[in-house]
């Protein structure tokens, strides 16, 4: 088996026409649903943006939550601690 083959999986006659194959079925699909190469680019590009603005947005109400909560768990703590301290 030479290097190229093993690489390939199979024999390169047979990998360009099963890639020659499904780039036509794709190409079909594509086309079926009005799809260019570049919209699929941009759609990426908008997934991976949009993910990226909603981790940040996550974190951000998050750490409001945080905040909101502290509000009021750390008056009532120094308030328990100041009353038990008393004792």
């Amino acid at each position: 088996m030479s290097t190229l083959t093993r690489f390939l999986g199979d024999s390169p006659f047979r990998v360009i026409l099963k890639l020659l194959v499904v780039s036509f079925l794709v190409g079909l699909v594509m086309n079926a649903f009005g799809w260019s190469p570049s919209d699929v680019i941009y759609g990426i590009q908008k997934f991976f943006i949009d993910l990226w603005n909603l981790g940040f947005h996550a974190i951000d109400r998050f750490l409001g939550y945080i905040l909101l909560g502290a509000a009021i768990v750390v008056p009532a703590f120094i308030l328990i601690r100041i009353a038990n301290y008393r004792k």
